[in-house]
């Protein structure tokens, strides 16, 4: 390890406080970007650390995700090597993908090649509605469709309540318009395959080369090509995460919350409340939300999985709630009930003692010599 006088941070104070936020993760390595870069004596500068994470911090629990913002100690300007020390407080934390910090969700989809299923994207709406985080809809390779094809779509959109930013990475379109609401922020860019975020992000940032496969001739599928969470850093300012955990996005919410996530049903709500609380919106009497709405039909869907999923979910919780693991000599795993009541356990041989000593006490004789008979003492 270098003296950290080589750094132009003479004060141990300072070098104990160098702010950076988390880029990438891969195994038991951080990429981190410093708010300042750090300053070497032959005048050049260090903006990037890989850095390990202090076993303290894995001592108590702490994680480190991509966005993290982090105090780094121990900056090594040679190997450009550091330690983080401590992950400060998050704004905001997603598990699927695992970004913190992030400040707006930008989702693609294509029009055409593959075309675009309204099904799919009212999935991808729901899981980004459950975030409760700011949301763009954005939809690529507009150039494939005729202008009264691209206002359809539009005007179809707004009735969902949403309004949709028509781009093409091919001929630009809408490309100045898009990196406007990307300028200082965290993005994380989701989607399904083949829509376009690997070209998205080489257009946007052509200094990072991603893999673009194409799209499948047979199935109009494209086949995901990135790997893990990482942050892009745009030219303009902020930063830009491609999620591969986000193509296929798991819909985790509880049945009686999914009606919120539709904004054209939550409109609905607004005006008043339905007779029953528990109100699951299927016709039930006195329901304010009513069925002449598109994506009335996605909504049961999603409904039914939302109940299913509760339900197994209820259903594993009691059985780990009377059964326990045990393990047989081979090594070989088997349940076996637990005991809810004391009357099915043994009685020790120091509360037989004890009843034998109350009855010493309080009882007679005859019942002392009865209850001698019953323990075998």
């Amino acid at each position: 390890m270098h003296d950290l006088t080589s750094l132009n941070h003479p004060s141990p104070s300072n070098v104990s406080k160098i702010i950076g936020t988390v880029i990438a993760v891969q195994a038991n390595f951080y990429q981190v970007r410093l708010d300042q870069p750090l300053k070497h004596h032959n005048h050049s500068s260090l903006s990037h650390l890989l850095c390990t994470r202090r076993t303290r911090l894995k001592k108590i629990g702490q994680t480190v995700m991509v966005g993290d913002r982090v105090i780094v100690e121990e900056p090594d300007y040679q190997d450009a090597r550091g330690a983080i020390a401590q992950v400060l407080p998050r704004k905001t934390e997603l598990s699927r993908p695992p970004v913190a910090n992030a400040e707006q969700i930008l989702l693609i989809f294509a029009l055409d090649e593959p075309p675009l299923e309204p099904w799919q994207l009212s999935r991808f709406l729901v899981k980004a509605e459950s975030t409760a985080i700011p949301f763009l809809l954005c939809l690529n390779k507009a150039d494939l469709l005729t202008s009264t094809q691209q206002k359809t779509w539009h005007q179809r959109l707004e009735k969902w309540g949403y309004n949709s930013l028509l781009i093409s990475v091919r001929t630009f379109q809408g490309l100045e318009a898009l990196k406007d609401s990307l300028k200082e922020k965290i993005t994380i860019l989701a989607g399904p395959s083949g829509v376009g975020k690997s070209s998205l992000i080489n257009t946007l940032i052509p200094a990072v080369e991603q893999r673009v496969n194409r799209v499948s001739g047979k199935l109009q599928k494209g086949r995901h090509t990135t790997r893990h969470v990482e942050l892009f850093e745009l030219p303009e300012g902020g930063l830009l995460a491609d999620t591969p955990g986000f193509n296929q996005p798991h819909l985790d919410c509880s049945p009686s919350q999914l009606i919120h996530y539709f904004p054209e049903a939550r409109q609905q709500l607004e005006q008043g409340t339905c007779q029953f609380s528990d109100c699951f919106h299927r016709g039930e009497p006195n329901c304010m939300v009513d069925r002449n709405w598109e994506r009335y039909e996605h909504y049961l869907t999603f409904l039914e999985e939302a109940i299913a999923q509760q339900e197994a979910t209820q259903q594993m919780a009691d059985q780990e709630s009377t059964v326990k693991v045990k393990m047989k000599a081979s090594g070989q795993e088997y349940y076996e009930p637990k005991l809810e009541s004391k009357k099915y356990r043994r009685t020790s041989r120091r509360q037989k003692h004890q009843n034998l000593q109350d009855l010493y006490e309080n009882q007679s004789l005859e019942a002392l010599e009865e209850l001698e008979d019953d323990l075998d003492i």
